[in-house]
């Protein structure tokens, strides 16, 4: 078990406020889940808030509520974020977004364990378990006037660092249990070769990353675009070689040499190819993995057929579809 994954268990165990820290996209809304989940309040409801999408001058209906008639719009009673985790777990995502007049009803309402919802006059008391996430340096937002510090030590009481992808040593798991969850249980494995691939890689996106392109590998894959294509399209590199990873890549048969190790020139043309199989009929089934032709030579051909996109892409040896692509490209 990781250390990060051991503090959660403990933070489970308790009820005192938890603040995750870690990169973007890193998993920190899955760990306030772990912890709620794991927790005596899991029977409860968990509430989430995004802080940096709170208006300014909705925040106290937003965290406190409000009656009916509180203000104009108010055509009915809403109970407010705070009161709707009673008895469950209110997590707080992007703390360090949060605009410094809310932060200080957030801090009255840690400090008193009660809310006052707009046209009420008398306070509401609350019991909920508070975990927050963020990925800026709060301490460096104090400094900067950005933050408060009183509410930051209330925040503070048991801080746990939540990896980048890049520093997971159980790196190859997440990568089987998100291609699970785009694919399902039944779906083929991703071999050795593929993960080496995907560990490679830094992921300044982390798990949310990860993720996009497994998804986009798992659309593409049948069409012949190969896990290294999408990647180099991904971070703007060439496919990582075969020996660089140490792994020979598995032999499919029946696939085209060219694209098993990446032929496409490049990922634009992949999702041609993709647009070509889609709309393929009879005897373009055999031609949609032709390499595409040059310009000029499209030119000549067209001139040649006085034309006929038809005849000039039966000359070519390519599919119309693939052909009006070239035309388009070229004249925008």
């Amino acid at each position: 078990m990781n250390r990060h994954e051991s503090m959660l268990r403990i933070a489970a165990n308790s009820d005192i406020s938890v603040l995750l820290l870690g990169e973007s996209g890193s998993g920190k809304e899955v760990a306030a889940r772990f912890i709620h989940e794991h927790s005596q309040r899991a029977g409860g409801p968990f509430v989430a808030l995004n802080c940096g999408a709170i208006a300014r001058g909705l925040a106290e209906s937003i965290l406190e509520g409000h009656r009916k008639g509180a203000f104009t719009g108010a055509g009915e009673e809403r109970a407010g974020l705070v009161r709707s985790a009673e008895g469950g777990t209110l997590f707080l995502d992007e703390i360090g977004e949060m605009p410094l007049e809310t932060q200080c009803k957030l801090l009255r309402i840690l400090q008193e364990r009660t809310v006052m919802p707009l046209g009420c006059y008398e306070s509401v008391p609350v019991n909920f378990r508070l975990v927050c996430a963020t990925n800026r340096d709060l301490r460096s937002e104090i400094a900067a006037g950005r933050f408060r510090e009183d509410l930051f030590f209330r925040l503070n009481v048991f801080p746990v660092k939540i990896p980048p992808l890049r520093d997971r040593e159980d790196f190859e798991r997440i990568v089987h249990e998100l291609w699970r969850d785009v694919n399902g249980a039944s779906a083929r494995m991703l071999n050795p070769y593929e993960i080496a691939l995907l560990r490679k890689k830094p992921w300044p996106g982390n798990v949310r990353q990860l993720k996009n392109v497994l998804q986009r590998f798992s659309l593409l894959q049948s069409y012949g675009v190969t896990l290294s294509k999408v990647m180099d399209e991904e971070f703007g590199e060439a496919p990582l070689p075969q020996k660089e990873a140490g792994i020979v890549a598995p032999h499919r048969t029946g696939a085209p040499e060219h694209l098993m190790m990446g032929g496409f020139r490049n990922f634009e043309f992949a999702y041609e190819r993709v647009c070509d199989r889609c709309g393929e009929r009879g005897g373009e089934r055999a031609r949609r993995y032709a390499a595409s032709p040059g310009w000029n030579l499209i030119c000549t051909e067209l001139a040649k057929n006085e034309g006929n996109r038809s005849v000039t892409a039966q000359k070519l040896g390519i599919s119309r579809g693939c052909l009006n692509y070239q035309i388009k490209k070229h004249r925008s």
